[in-house]
């Protein structure tokens, strides 16, 4: 049976956050063609173990990667403890394939953990549920693993319940060894493998108990581009509590079959690739990540924003470009993000809304022509407009050019055609 309350409870947190930092890293980052790369060019693990053998992140500091994500306005992070290739960042006793066995010779999430809590974040791990190396994982024939199409595989039985065991196991370890996490990223289910194919209830049963708070996504059961049971009225134990729509803002916020808001989080990445991918360069700017952010607050989700480290464990500088402008913007404007829900009033045409109780946020993305409309106001109904980066008083316009608009609340920035903020300047309006 769902527990709606105890559900509400543990997204609390989550809620208020709204902005989040992904980080995929790992073998990947040495070929830097991408997190999938050993399944796209479908290496078997000979090939691949060039990259365990060289891997030996130098400049791995996780001090460095926290401190980043809290100057940008993050609230929380989530780092892949382990991806689909089966390298495990963690020291699991179940596996040699492992941090430790390398170069780095350590257990790199430990010190990831201890680096996002000291900056006051919400420490988040993803694991993958998929696992390339496991030699009870299905080869042959799978959707998308590396020996999809090597006929050497196509009569092999896999014992897949070893391979759960497993898996249940290192997400044991992660829930035990580490203090509180206070999220867990599951990727992902496709074809047959959904839901107790993956044994899920007793995953998460496991899960609860040991981590009564952490929260989860809803992979377990669907992938990026599915709702799961979350959006019906009557979730799995496995559904999730929150939904992961992947590279894409929803059209709408995202309600279930009882019109209740569902929570949500959209995960994005800065160019075209989780992993570090040297040779795409195609970055999202900071005016389009910003505007991505107010857009799913607006909507009544999150934006989980992911950066790709390198071999040696160094962020792209224009990752680190994009997270210096988007925090400038954030410093000034966090109020208009953090705890801020759909408004329930229809978007204007010169950008969005986001509300918190009584207190109203326009954001500006166009400039106007004279004045800005605050459409669904009644002038009676407010106490105070202010600019939000600076607190500077704004008026009501009364005005013979919006006579004709005698139910409009407008407002002006003077005689300077350009808004304050060249990405989003946000007016504050509180209601009495």
């Amino acid at each position: 049976m769902f527990d709606r309350e105890a559900y509400n409870k543990r997204i609390e947190w989550f809620k208020e956050a709204r902005f989040g930092m992904f980080i995929h890293w790992g073998l990947y980052s040495i070929p830097a063609r991408g997190e999938w790369v050993r399944s796209t060019e479908q290496m078997s693990i000979e090939d691949y173990q060039e990259y365990f053998d060289e891997f030996n992140p130098v400049d791995y500091n996780p001090k460095e990667w926290a401190r980043m994500a809290k100057e940008a306005g993050m609230k929380y992070v989530v780092l892949t403890a382990k991806h689909h290739d089966g390298f495990c960042l963690f020291d699991s006793q179940y596996t040699e394939y492992k941090a430790t066995n390398t170069k780095a010779g350590r257990d790199l999430i430990r010190e990831y953990v201890d680096a996002v809590r000291a900056e006051g974040l919400k420490v988040g791990l993803y694991y993958s549920i998929i696992d390339w190396h496991h030699s009870d994982f299905p080869h042959y024939g799978d959707r998308q693993h590396p020996m999809r199409n090597n006929e050497a595989y196509k009569d092999v039985v896999h014992n897949f319940d070893n391979y759960l065991d497993y898996m249940h196991k290192q997400v044991r370890e992660l829930c035990t060894n580490y203090g509180q996490i206070d999220l867990l990223w599951f990727d992902f289910s496709y074809d047959h493998l959904r839901g107790e194919a993956w044994r899920a209830t007793e995953l998460v049963n496991m899960i609860r108990e040991l981590q009564p708070n952490v929260i989860m996504d809803n992979r377990l059961e669907v992938s990026g581009e599915g709702y799961g049971s979350l959006a019906t009225n009557n979730p799995q134990v496995y559904s999730g509590d929150f939904v992961s729509p992947e590279q894409i803002i929803p059209l709408e916020g995202i309600r279930d079959e009882a019109g209740r808001p569902v929570m949500w989080e959209a995960c994005i990445t800065m160019n075209n690739n989780w992993g570090y991918n040297e040779r795409d360069k195609f970055f999202k700017s900071p005016d389009m990540i910003v505007k991505k952010l107010v857009e799913c607050v607006s909507k009544g989700g999150n934006m989980i924003l992911n950066i790709g480290p390198d071999a040696k464990g160094n962020v792209p500088q224009e990752s680190v470009d994009v997270l210096r402008r988007v925090g400038k913007w954030m410093k000034g404007n966090h109020l208009s993000i953090y705890g801020c829900d759909n408004s329930g009033m229809d978007k204007p045409e010169y950008g969005r809304i986001t509300r918190n109780g009584n207190k109203i946020y326009y954001h500006v993305m166009e400039n106007p022509i004279g004045f800005v409309a605050l459409h669904g106001l009644k002038k009676e109904d407010i106490k105070k407009i202010r600019l939000l980066a600076t607190g500077t008083e704004l008026k009501i316009a009364d005005s013979w050019v919006t006579s004709n608009y005698p139910d409009v609340v407008f407002v002006s920035f003077g005689p300077n055609p350009k808004m304050p903020d060249d990405i989003d300047t946000v007016i504050e309006v509180e209601l009495k």
